[in-house]
């Protein structure tokens, strides 16, 4: 069964529209792709507001120590090398590569020796996750749809 997007005027499957959670099974009116683009949109445009909104619910102690908590199940080697791989790309030490796999640009920097914590592998996410055997399988990458 097929649905045609608000937005795009794409005819989709209704796999690719998000569902509504509350009340009777029934789906959105722009598709996926649409709705991520609109997110970003309003994202970028009120980057200020997101931005305040951060900052104050970082200062929350329920945050605070939630992300205390996720620190301290991480091998200090690794928060470590973390850091200085985050810290070396903010100050351009390290340049961010194409997913070593597939040519993705959206990519983690993946570490094979934590004592060596600039010499990274760039994998998109998907091939990092498969690379530390967290997912089989990989699945193709989806064709980007551009609205003008």
């Amino acid at each position: 069964m097929n649905k045609t997007c608000t937005t795009c005027g794409r005819d989709l499957p209704l796999t690719e529209f998000y569902r509504y959670t509350a009340g009777p099974p029934k789906t959105f009116g722009k598709c996926k792709e649409c709705t991520r683009a609109a997110v970003s949109e309003n994202y970028r445009k009120n980057i200020d507001h997101y931005a305040a909104y951060e900052r104050e619910r970082f200062k929350r102690p329920e945050r605070r120590a939630a992300i205390r908590g996720y620190l301290k199940t991480r091998p200090v080697e690794k928060r470590k090398a973390a850091y200085l791989t985050s810290n070396a790309i903010r100050d351009g030490r390290l340049i961010k590569q194409p997913c070593e796999v597939c040519g993705e640009t959206l990519v983690e920097a993946h570490h094979d020796d934590y004592s060596k914590p600039l010499d990274v592998r760039w994998l998109c996410r998907p091939h990092h996750l498969e690379h530390h055997g967290k997912v089989s399988r990989v699945p193709a990458r989806q064709p980007q749809h551009v609205t003008n």
